[in-house]
């Protein structure tokens, strides 16, 4: 079945229940960044109240959850759009099924900022939060039939237009969620793209946030926590960039 006609309801009734956890990792600079323009915990909760409210509105049904559980879908993707995602969507949180994944799905995005960047060497060590959510929802599996007959289109590098018409159906066909194979870790894993605030079954993390610091060169990723590291050489994504955005 070509991706055009994978209609809502052919997606629907290709979804089943799944629960599970997923990682996500974001940069945990923002607190610390207002905290050096304030003097008290009085003054940051006005900066915050202030900053907030020059800030695209909560969408709907996600009042009662977590920051960082909501944020994925307050604000409009980067230009062009994510995997499942076009810029006029609604918003989409991306988790993976491991820290290893998650932290090589944004580490390839630090790499390429670094490497669209001439004047910039190396993109020195920056606090990053690794969290878990766990996710209880209708999915469909592109890595399981019928999908997985289309793997290279799912998992094309920067062409991103078949998987948008998927979520598209999907979202419209009431499932909660998209899982795929990651295309940015170099090892085998795994990614869920959540498409509705409803599909987390806790509003908050689970227990248990780490902190990864991550530097990145023109030649490698390091991820670096306590004695644990991961590195991604560069190699490993440069078939990306043969690819036209």
């Amino acid at each position: 079945m070509s991706f055009n006609t994978w209609t809502p309801r052919a997606v629907s009734s290709e979804a089943s229940a799944w629960r599970g956890v997923v990682w996500r990792i974001v940069e945990a600079q923002h607190t610390a960044a207002t905290m050096k323009l304030v003097d008290s915990a009085d003054e940051q909760d006005l900066l915050e109240s202030l900053l907030d409210d020059g800030k695209p509105s909560w969408p709907e049904h996600t009042d009662s959850l977590d920051y960082l559980l909501a944020t994925p879908f307050r604000y409009p993707p980067r230009e062009g759009g994510s995997r499942f995602r076009a810029a006029t969507d609604p918003g989409v949180f991306y988790g993976a099924g491991s820290v290893r994944t998650a932290c090589a799905e944004l580490g390839y995005w630090r790499w390429r900022f670094l490497r669209d960047a001439p004047a910039l060497e190396r993109l020195d060590p920056v606090a990053h939060t690794a969290f878990r959510s766990r996710i209880e929802t209708t999915v469909v599996d592109l890595r399981t039939p019928p999908f997985a007959a289309q793997r290279t289109t799912w998992t094309a590098p920067m062409d991103y237009a078949p998987c948008q018409t998927l979520a598209r159906s999907a979202r419209e066909g009431g499932v909660g969620a998209i899982r795929y194979e990651s295309v940015r870790d170099p090892q085998p894993g795994w990614c869920l793209a959540v498409l509705d605030p409803a599909a987390f079954a806790r509003p908050k993390p689970l227990d248990g946030n780490q902190t990864w610091w991550l530097a990145v060169s023109l030649h490698e990723v390091m991820w670096r926590r306590r004695q644990e590291s991961m590195v991604v050489d560069m190699h490993a994504w440069e078939p990306s960039l043969e690819t036209p955005q």
